[in-house]
């Protein structure tokens, strides 16, 4: 979220007041969304080389991928 003071930080919850941009909570989507930019252009603002790297740092905690249920899993859940 990028704050109305121009602050760019993580909601998990979604609640704080600014422009949001999702990502899903995997590494590699964070990645890929600060090497290309993506966040900047989502919440129409420059991030400075300090908060690309605190939120490198906050993709660091999450999984790589997440798992993909097996067709029996996706079975169960449907039936």
């Amino acid at each position: 979220v990028r704050t109305p003071e121009g602050e760019v930080v993580v909601d998990e919850r979604g609640k704080r007041n600014g422009r949001g941009a999702y990502l899903c909570p995997q590494r590699v989507c964070w990645e890929e969304a600060l090497k290309r930019r993506r966040l900047e252009t989502a919440l129409r603002t420059a991030l400075d080389e300090a908060t690309v790297e605190r939120l490198r740092a906050y993709a660091q905690s999450l999984p790589e991928r997440l798992e993909e249920p097996d067709a029996s899993e996706e079975a169960a859940l449907e039936g």
